[in-house]
């Protein structure tokens, strides 16, 4: 093998030396032809010598070269090692172009130690670098993760003046810095170069835009678009570049001026771009700009670091705003058109890609006005809309409570016959889920192919967890897991409440909901466990709100005890408070609210109002006095549960004076009490048989507008009845029946009156209580009562009132404490 690599140059050299050297001086004199042709044979000989010696050399360099790099690709480092000693001993005529070959290799794959001993082997043989050999160096040292090595041989090199970097050494370490998100050693190359003086070209400018990109540096890409306009002039391609970076800085002004700049640019035929090898390439000539003697490292700090943000001037007309300058509405642009005929592709890429990039930063700023104007824009270009194109879209004008929009703009593109993009389809179905149109959501995410985030799945899963609907979580569980899709916190949280308790809260918990409510909260847990993930306050709330809810005191103390190693907050004690409360464990209750305020947990109002209602249990008005005291002491007023509680004291102790009391100071204190405080006097005097009290809070409710409830009207009708005042008892289940009906019903209610009694009132249908059971379901329960009630006043034979004014016990009532 190496003698057939050996010749083959050697016949080329040998026949060009017969055609160029040989043939004129055998053509000369034919008599002489022995002692001219004994001087041919000695300069034939002299010739084929040298370049038989140094077709040699050169034969043997890249042959040792490409065997280093083939041990180097088949991991023989040692042998590689060798090969590089064989390399340079015994030869004396090396240059750097004898080492691209193993240091270009070692840039590629890379090899970053390989690489420095190679370098270091030259430097012993004192061969000097090229431009070439320094780039290769430096790209396998950044390649290798080696920044601060590469940054200290490019300022050793520069020190040296036999060499010193070049631009594109330059710019592929600031390359090297973006992709490590390395700032420092990205100011300590533009340090250097502004000391050398190596200028700055579209590369480098492009490789600050990405750098200021990743440190949300806004100001900075101000500075740099203001630095590079007063240099070169803006092309589609540097203006692409632009435009991506305030779109990602969420700057919508700057960024839609410079579409509309670079919209006019295409119309004018200005294009200068082209394809390369598979990629987009400038077609100017990309000229280097001096550093000027004047400008030292302050103008890279104000550029880099963002220090201010000027106006733009200079050479250029184009002026960007930052985002504090924009203003709501954006004015519309002039309403320019690409060149018919006009079928340049690179362009026509840039152009949709920018106007992607600018209706994708509208989906992030929720600004449904500038993308409906881009969008009719593309389409006067003739730039058709893409599925990059709608996924922003999308995300910008279909709101959660404008879903329909969402699923009307997929059907476009499914007459445009293009497929959506897996977070296209994400984002409408969590439109969906928060609009609690579950079964569209869920059709949605059962066509998506890949998903790398949970929060579609999980939108979903609230609105399960909203409508009580568990069984479809579990398909949704499963969808997930088909997926191989990891499971967040916040899905942990959600299964906590959606699979945590099984009785609650249609039942009281039992031994045998206990035991499966365990078992799942432990798998959960376990399933946590295996994907890293330990509890949250919310995930803590939820284990012990449905622990509390199955009644299970003992293991829901047992979980907020392992809870405090971490940190809780004041919810989660009051979750466990109201549990034990409604389990009538009061003494746990105290000492519970005692060992939580000393761990330091502050109590808010949701905590004082339940020890308030837990003195109601054990009966002493006195402490919850005092709560009352604290509870104002540190900030909180009392409410409407706060004055319900403390009435709910005294009412048990049959002082209904003292809490009647009650009642008339928080009507002058302004405090709105709800059907549930005045509920607690009605019980109470029902109980007792206290028909004036009944009637002065009936006719308080009304005179405060709060709207009675069935337990309302059960109160004063079983009062009414055990007196034996039937015919009042009839006539006031009717007024109070009417009173339940909201504000929209009660004006309607004299035009919808022959309706609802012969289709439910006085309907001898059999079917006519199906019927306004129906209205349940429709959450119209308050109606569905109210019509139950007048259906049985009208079957003991009484007249329906529609109206109170009708009713003589209404007037009576409001004559005597109105």
């Amino acid at each position: 093998m190496y003698r057939a690599l050996w010749r083959s140059p050697l016949r080329c050299i040998v026949s060009s030396s017969l055609s160029s050297k040989l043939r004129p001086t055998l053509s000369r004199g034919r008599g002489r032809s022995g002692i001219d042709g004994c001087s041919c044979s000695r300069s034939f000989t002299t010739l084929i010598g040298n370049d038989f010696i140094r077709c040699q050399y050169e034969s043997t360099r890249k042959i040792l070269e490409e065997q280093i790099v083939d041990a180097l690709r088949s991991g023989e480092r040692p042998g590689a090692s060798a090969l590089l000693s064989k390399l340079i001993h015994g030869n004396n005529s090396l240059s750097a172009d004898d080492f691209h070959g193993i240091l270009k290799y070692c840039a590629r794959s890379p090899d970053p130690v390989f690489v420095m001993e190679t370098y270091s082997v030259m430097c012993k043989k004192d061969i000097s670098l090229d431009s070439r050999s320094l780039l290769f160096i430096v790209q396998a040292l950044c390649n290798g993760g080696h920044l601060d090595k590469a940054s200290e041989f490019i300022q050793a090199l520069g020190e040296n003046d036999s060499i010193s970097p070049l631009l594109p050494v330059y710019n592929y370490f600031l390359g090297a810095c973006v992709k490590t998100r390395n700032g420092n050693y990205a100011n300590r190359c533009l340090e250097l170069m502004d000391q050398r003086r190596v200028g700055k070209n579209e590369i480098t400018y492009a490789a600050l835009l990405k750098l200021a990109v990743l440190q949300r540096n806004l100001p900075s890409v101000n500075e740099i678009l203001k630095h590079y306009v007063d240099h070169y002039s803006l092309s589609i391609l540097s203006l692409r570049k632009f435009i991506w970076s305030f779109t990602r800085l969420g700057d919508l002004k700057s960024a839609y001026e410079l579409l509309q700049h670079m919209v006019a640019l295409a119309s004018r035929g200005e294009l200068f771009v082209k394809f390369k090898s598979g990629k987009l390439h400038s077609t100017r000539l990309d000229i280097p700009i001096p550093s000027s003697s004047g400008q030292t490292g302050s103008e890279k700090e104000v550029a880099f670091r963002g220090g201010v943000n000027n106006d733009h001037g200079g050479k250029s007309t184009l002026v960007c705003k930052s985002s504090d300058q924009q203003s709501n509405g954006i004015e519309s642009s002039s309403k320019v058109v690409l060149p018919k005929g006009h079928s340049n592709i690179p362009a026509t890429r840039i152009l949709r890609w920018s106007f992607n990039d600018v209706i994708h930063a509208c989906g992030q700023s929720k600004n449904s006005e500038l993308a409906e104007q881009l969008m009719l824009q593309m389409q006067k270009l003739g730039l058709p809309p893409s599925s990059h194109t709608y996924d922003g879209f999308i995300r910008a004008v279909a709101f959660p409570g404008a879903y329909e929009y969402g699923m009307a703009l997929l059907k476009v593109m499914q007459q445009q016959n293009l497929k959506p993009y897996n977070s296209t389809l994400a984002t409408v179905s969590a439109y969906c889920s928060k609009a609690f149109q579950v079964d569209l959501a869920e059709h949605l995410l059962d066509q998506i192919s890949e998903c790398s985030y949970a929060y579609p799945f999980n939108n979903l899963l609230a609105a399960c967890d909203s409508l009580d609907q568990p069984e479809r979580a579990v398909r949704v569980l499963a969808r997930m897991k088909q997926l191989n899709l990891r499971p967040d916190m916040r899905t942990y949280e959600l299964l906590f409440s959606l699979f945590g308790n099984v009785n609650a809260p249609y039942e009281e918990g039992n031994m045998l909901s206990q035991v499966d409510c365990c078992k799942r909260i432990n798998a959960i847990e376990m399933d946590m466990v295996r994907n890293g993930l330990q509890h949250s306050p919310i995930s803590t709330r939820n284990v012990l709100r449905a622990l509390g809810a199955e009644g299970m005191v003992n293991e829901m103390i047992r979980h907020l005890q392992r809870a405090e190693n971490m940190y809780l907050e004041t919810p989660t004690y009051n979750i466990v408070l109201q549990s034990l409360l409604e389990a009538n464990e009061t003494n746990m209750v105290i000492k519970i609210f005692k060992r939580m305020k000393a761990c330091g947990y502050p109590a808010d109002a949701a905590t004082y109002n339940i020890m308030i209602d837990c003195c109601s249990i054990i009966h002493s008005y006195k402490s919850a006095c005092a709560l009352v005291s604290m509870m104002i002491r540190d900030g909180f007023s009392p409410k409407a549960v706060t004055f319900t509680a403390l009435m709910k004291i005294l009412l048990n102790d049959e002082n209904f004076e003292e809490a009647l009391n009650l009642l008339d100071q928080a009507a002058s204190e302004d405090i709105h009490l709800d059907v549930l405080s005045y509920n607690t006097i009605l019980r109470k005097a029902f109980e007792k048989g206290m028909i004036d009290v009944i009637e002065y809070i009936v006719e308080q409710m009304h005179r405060e507008k709060v709207n009675p409830d069935p337990s309302t009207c059960h109160f004063v009708f079983n009062c009414y009845v055990e007196k034996g005042y039937h015919t009042t008892a009839i006539e006031a289940l009717n007024v109070l029946s009417l009173r339940m009906l909201n504000e929209e019903v009660k004006e309607s209610l004299q035009e919808k009156k022959t309706e609802l009694e012969e289709n439910f009132v006085m309907s001898e249908d059999p079917e006519a209580e199906i019927k306004i059971i129906e209205l349940f379901r429709d959450s119209e329960e308050h109606l569905a009562a109210a019509l139950l009630n007048l259906r049985w006043c009208s079957m003991l034979g009484v007249r329906i009132i529609w109206s109170e004014d009708q009713s003589p016990w209404a007037k009576g009532l409001s004559n005597k404490y109105g």
